[in-house]
């Protein structure tokens, strides 16, 4: 299936792999849009809810089984759960794991390069191969620092909807989880990073769209 589906999309991208990787991701996240908008309007809530949140757990915080009950009851006020707004993102994960299968295809990578940079070798292999003052390094690093720029802007957007009743913990170690992808893309090979940075680029995007926007 995923031989078809590689061979597919890089066939309607004229035989160029790259553009293949760009434009399959961006089409795989225009059609989960409806499942970020849910997730994006499911924080909204979250956040309106924050006070009487607080109030419930100071309330009840001896009887958690009265305090599941009313948090429950508060959200359905509110027409949804406590849950809707992971639903949205775990239903994600199956299509941005076949996006990256597509992406990272060892068959379909080969001979295809991004402006000269092989697509199927990881960064180590590329100064190998070419040296570590060569073009495809060159490449290879632009890449990387794109994701480290748009790993920056999501951190600041999460550290913005950080609240000071969440555990000390979570507001430390949250801030840092979009830099997972810079380390990624240092390991795995260029096609993985590429589509890392377009996919967390998006991300990135409709997070700052939709939070100015009426949902």
């Amino acid at each position: 299936m995923i031989d078809s589906l590689v061979t597919f999309v890089i066939g309607v991208s004229g035989g160029n792999a790259a553009l293949a990787i760009v434009l399959f991701t961006l089409a795989v996240r225009l059609l989960l849009l409806p499942l970020g908008i849910r997730q994006a309007r499911s924080a909204r809530i979250r956040e309106r809810l924050a006070p009487r949140l607080r109030a419930l757990r100071a309330t009840f915080e001896r009887d958690p089984e009265r305090l599941a009950k009313e948090t429950s009851a508060l959200f359905a006020a509110e027409g949804t759960s406590p849950f809707a707004g992971i639903l949205p993102g775990l239903a994600q994960l199956p299509f941005m794991w076949l996006v990256y299968r597509v992406a990272t295809h060892p068959t379909a990578l080969a001979g295809h390069d991004l402006l000269g940079a092989p697509l199927g070798q990881q960064v180590a292999s590329v100064v190998t191969s070419y040296g570590l003052v060569s073009w495809p390094v060159s490449v290879f690093a632009l890449v990387i620092v794109l994701l480290v720029v748009v790993a920056w802007l999501t951190s600041r957007q999460i550290r913005s909807k950080l609240t000071a009743e969440q555990p000390e913990v979570l507001r430390r170690i949250m801030p840092l989880l979009p830099y997972g992808s810079v380390l990624a893309a240092a390991v795995l090979p260029l096609a993985a990073g590429l589509y890392l940075l377009v996919s967390t680029a998006w991300t990135a995007g409709e997070r700052a769209v939709l939070a100015t926007r009426p949902l």
